[in-house]
């Protein structure tokens, strides 16, 4: 847990230091996932839904980075699953609070007996420091070791408020962990991760009490809600700024293949550079952190070598008005913390030459 010195304790009023609350019902707008029964007494106290984002499921323990000297946002040690999935698609994420005198190992064989039994099958299971990465680090510890709590959900994914249960339990210390991962074929992917917390400040209701996330990924195809730019637009933005950003050509994880729902923009940027004849246009690929710097590279001149082709063969603009660039990850415009900035840092964009 962040440390809190003697100094940030005079600047808040003595009854926000009160002790985490027990709760009497589950968080409002919250629900159990759909087929997914709860521990008996439980409560939900933290609330997460997504109707499409990226989910990494892992299928193995955490280990090392290839860099021994990478560092997160929080200063950590960078630790990778040694086998994952990265997948797409609506996500939900809930924490509950168990009654006292439970067990991480009982919670988890709880959950697992109703996904089996909803036709899961295990992919993987591990409990403490065999989970690798510092087996006591929560979602929002600093200066150590990553962990199963912060790959799967970083510090700085909670935006819930201090001294709350919501707050306690993502960030409290974590004293013993059982973590296990499910595929129920076809359907959803589900991880389930249970902990015991230890803490002497604000959090103290929940030490020795179980917290048990559950992730839940359902495989669906994402609703088309991309606001196409007009050429106009296009042209506007480019001659305010000297570049823009177009989110609406997509490409599957690790593929330079434009897929077929990025015709609309692919329309738009022709027709801005049908009516701008003398328009002359770097094609720019940009990706997020995961991965290489030297495959990102690649990935990002060969995205953008497939808009500029694209627009030569299918919309006949002549390739010598076109420049394919790739600049990997050098050029963000969010943090690659978290899902939300690496899928604004994913992008194509046109800079005039």
């Amino acid at each position: 847990m962040k440390l809190i010195t003697l100094a940030m304790l005079a600047l808040f009023p003595l009854t926000l230091l009160a002790d985490a609350t027990q709760p009497s019902s589950d968080l409002p707008g919250s629900a159990d996932p759909i087929g997914i029964a709860r521990f008996e007494d439980s409560k939900i106290i933290a609330f997460d839904r997504k109707g499409y984002d990226e989910y990494t499921f892992a299928t193995g323990p955490l280990q090392p980075a290839a860099d021994p000297e990478a560092r997160d946002a929080m200063n950590n040690q960078v630790f990778e699953f040694k086998a994952k999935q990265t997948l797409e698609g609506a996500r939900t994420r809930l924490i509950y609070l168990l009654p006292p005198d439970r067990s991480p190992l009982e919670a988890l064989r709880g959950y697992e007996q109703t996904l089996l039994g909803a036709g899961a099958a295990k992919r993987f299971e591990c409990a403490a420091e065999s989970c690798g990465g510092d087996a006591s680090a929560n979602s929002d510890d600093g200066g150590g070791r990553q962990s199963i709590a912060i790959k799967l959900w970083p510090g700085s994914r909670i935006v819930t408020e201090d001294f709350t249960n919501r707050y306690c339990a993502q960030t409290i210390n974590i004293t013993d962990q059982r973590f296990a991962s499910f595929e129920i074929p076809g359907k959803a992917l589900v991880q389930v991760h249970a902990y015991l917390g230890q803490d002497d400040l604000y959090c103290k209701l929940m030490n020795n009490r179980v917290l048990v996330v559950v992730d839940v990924l359902e495989l669906k195809a994402r609703e088309d809600k991309m606001v196409v730019l007009s050429a106009s637009e296009l042209g506007k933005a480019i001659n305010s700024t000297g570049r823009v950003a177009i989110y609406g050509i997509l490409f599957d994880t690790g593929s330079s293949v434009i897929k077929p729902e990025s015709a609309g923009s692919m329309v738009q940027i022709a027709q801005l550079m049908q009516q701008n004849t003398a328009l002359k246009l770097h094609v720019v690929g940009h990706t997020d952190n995961q991965g290489s710097l030297d495959s990102n590279f690649a990935l990002s001149k060969a995205r953008a070598a497939a808009v500029s082709a694209a627009l030569s063969a299918q919309y006949g603009i002549a390739a010598n008005r076109l420049s394919a660039n790739g600049v990997s990850s050098l050029a963000p415009v969010a943090s690659n913390a978290d899902d939300a900035g690496r899928a604004k840092n994913r992008r194509v964009e046109l800079v005039p030459f």
